[in-house]
């Protein structure tokens, strides 16, 4: 069973950046679709950004983003590392959330909550304006 463990939250201004890590447990980890999700309070949890695994197609992963942070933030993986990254920049008030690492073997909807097996604990990310 994965466990996956996020870090780099914090305290930022508008327009800063910040860099999320997640470490995952799991020696199969390159098999995994990544996803990263956020969830401020009362809003429910949505999908931020996810990068395919890197195991099947020579050309390796692919990235998807909410519409709402592309162009902004960047997803990647280091599978000798078994880690993914979520670089975030240009933050908005918008942005504050607690963020959330998570695995899926077989994702067919990237930004559905339920394609997901295995979830961090979250970390917190505050942008003041």
């Amino acid at each position: 069973q994965a466990q996956l463990v996020e870090s780099g939250g914090g305290l930022v201004q508008a327009g800063g950046s910040l860099r999320l890590s997640c470490a995952a447990s799991e020696r199969t980890f390159s098999s995994y679709v990544m996803g990263w999700f956020r969830q401020a309070p009362g809003k429910v949890r949505e999908f931020v950004a996810a990068i395919t695994r890197s195991d099947i197609a020579r050309s390796g992963s692919n990235t998807y983003y909410a519409v709402s942070v592309k162009g902004r933030f960047t997803i990647s993986r280091d599978n000798a590392k078994n880690t993914v990254s979520l670089q975030m920049s240009s933050l908005k008030a918008e942005d504050t959330a607690v963020y959330y690492c998570a695995a899926g073997r077989i994702v067919r909807i990237w930004g559905l909550p339920s394609e997901y097996d295995y979830w961090g604990q979250g970390t917190q990310v505050t942008v003041s304006s």
